[in-house]
């Protein structure tokens, strides 16, 4: 018999689609093993802020409406950032929030920072947890995909489907700007996908001549447009960071990368003229496909299964199809996930002849 009576459910870091499938799917199965479900508003906050900001999830709340099936986060999330010297402090207000609600476990869906935050809040206020990863950047290490990316995906290449169109009207070379962080997984699969002339991620150097180069070559196709996708994370030439911006607790903010390679190109290159889209929030949109909604689908199922059976301090995830799980330790200690160089769409760009840097 499981010891499981009640179990709380939150969000945490950037929203993306596909969060409501799975907090419907841990309502689900949850509720079909007699447990009552807390959804935790806002992240921690709801947890560590007083009064206690949170609601009873039941079946109710997601048959009669569409919420499932939407973007963003039912309960709200939280991505502000928190300094290390306000970890005890938050630690120990999170501790007591679980206490007052007699939560035998905490479900979290999060990045690789919330694995780590929540992972050390949890273990203080010595109750059970169960991570499920979820970003759009799908840099959590050791699962292939986390919840949110192949809809941003998505949105990204149709992104760049409807900009080529004004690129190819304008005989301009458009720049088109998405996030990613550090990592450039969703500018490489979506450039990919949508047919990009050049590809810019962070992982790989790049030189200005070596994007005019490629530019100079689609011209001489008698091509009169090029689509340039870049990450948010590049840095210029020079390895420096374009941005100044920090977040409320000193973090970098990313961004920029794509103006300042448009007026640089403008500037160097009169081949094409050269405009800059920056997507922003409109990549966290978008109805869930399909293969986030299975995913977060079965990875709540997962998680609810894992608790039942007592188990504790892991993060589900998926390797070659199977869905798994990881110990959190392991996926702290293996930090964010870049993009492997010797992967299959690395050397898919090249040999489709994309100029993704100097590799």
């Amino acid at each position: 018999m499981s010891e499981i009576k009640k179990i709380g459910i939150l969000t945490s870091g950037g929203d993306c689609s596909g969060l409501n499938v799975a907090i419907s799917g841990v309502v689900k199965a949850a509720t079909l093993k007699g447990w009552t479900v807390y959804g935790i508003h806002d992240g921690t906050e709801g947890l560590t802020e007083r009064p206690l900001s949170y609601e009873i999830l039941t079946l109710q709340n997601f048959s009669d409406t569409p919420w499932a099936k939407t973007a963003g986060s039912y309960l709200g999330s939280l991505n502000k950032g928190i300094k290390k010297d306000q970890l005890d402090d938050i630690s120990s207000r999170f501790g007591q929030g679980v206490r007052e609600l007699g939560l035998d476990a905490v479900i979290v869906l999060g990045g690789d920072g919330s694995m780590n935050v929540l992972k050390y809040y949890c273990e203080k206020a010595g109750i059970k947890m169960i991570g499920l990863p979820k970003t759009i950047d799908n840099d959590t290490p050791l699962t292939d995909f986390s919840i949110g990316f192949q809809t941003a995906c998505q949105v990204c290449m149709e992104a760049v489907d409807n900009i080529d169109t004004t690129a190819r009207s304008h005989h301009r070379a458009m720049i088109i700007e998405m996030m990613g962080r550090d990592a450039g997984h969703l500018a490489l699969q979506s450039a990919l996908a949508g047919y990009a002339d050049i590809c810019l991620i962070p992982e790989i150097p790049y030189t200005l001549e070596g994007i005019i180069k490629k530019l100079e070559a689609v011209k001489a196709t008698g091509r009169t447009h090029a689509i340039i996708v870049v990450s948010e994370g590049i840095k210029d030439e020079n390895g420096e960071v374009l941005s100044s911006a920090q977040n409320m607790v000193g973090e970098k903010v990313h961004g920029g990368i794509g103006d300042y390679l448009t007026n640089l190109l403008n500037e160097k290159y009169g081949g094409f003229q050269i405009r800059c889209t920056r997507l922003g929030h409109i990549q966290r949109s978008g109805h869930p496909v399909f293969a986030d909604r299975i995913m977060a689908s079965v990875f709540a199922a997962k998680a609810v299964e894992l608790l039942a059976e007592g188990k504790t301090n892991v993060m589900i995830g998926v390797s070659h199809g199977e869905v798994t799980s990881y110990p959190l330790e392991e996926v702290v200690a293996a930090g964010t996930k870049s993009v492997d160089l010797n992967s299959s769409y690395i050397k898919a760009a090249k040999l489709l002849g994309m100029y993704i840097g100097e590799i």
